[in-house]
């Protein structure tokens, strides 16, 4: 091999390293599909006892990350919708990552919602997930700390009154901050996506 063809190789490898540096110096990081939170904020902690009698603290679940979604047993669509979605989104994960994402619904009807009730609710979507209650001023200061807007509204339904409330889906990351937050009728797919990129960061 003459000096001219090896010179053009190493010249070749050199401008191939350097374009490669730059690519993953000036590389964007991967968009998130959620609401982003920035800079995040701490979760509001909070506690409620278990339809079991055992005590639910948000702080316990550091390392995980917990969505967070505020419904009631008897909605017509929104509620049983987003569930539904939350499911399918927790789903696509693989095992491992699957397990460090805890689904949490917290209820905004604590006359008709019982803490046995709400998670037997919870339960019909995916047995992991998890269903909270408790009495109306309990919930209320946890309603307030996530600024939770709710109204009874009568209907002439068959099952009662409707209860109007905010409808998204709160993300809280692994170090306990709100990260998150994804609007009703976001894609699982969009949920998913952003599921594994906080949880391989």
């Amino acid at each position: 091999m003459d000096k001219r063809t090896l010179k053009l190789g190493l010249g070749l490898l050199l401008l191939i390293g350097v374009v490669g540096l730059l690519a993953v110096v000036f590389r964007q990081p991967e968009k998130l599909n959620g609401a982003v939170l920035d800079p995040p904020l701490p979760a509001p902690d909070f506690s409620l006892t278990r339809a079991d009698g055992t005590q639910f603290r948000l702080s316990a679940y550091r390392g995980e990350i917990v969505l967070l979604y505020f419904g009631y047993t008897s909605c017509p669509d929104v509620c049983p919708a987003t569930m539904a979605e939350l499911r399918q989104a927790r789903d696509a994960l693989t095992n491992a990552l699957a397990d460090r994402v805890q689904v949490v619904l917290v209820a905004v009807d604590p006359d008709r919602d019982t803490p046995e009730r709400i998670q037997q609710y919870a339960e019909h979507f995916d047995q992991s997930f998890i269903g909270l209650s408790g009495s109306l001023d309990e919930l209320q200061k946890i309603w307030d700390a996530y600024g939770i807007i709710r109204a009874v509204e009568e209907s002439q339904s068959a099952g009662g009154y409707l209860v109007s409330h905010t409808a998204r889906v709160y993300l809280v990351d692994p170090s306990g901050d709100l990260r998150l937050s994804f609007a009703f009728g976001t894609l699982p797919e969009d949920i998913t996506h952003d599921l594994r990129l906080l949880l391989e960061e």
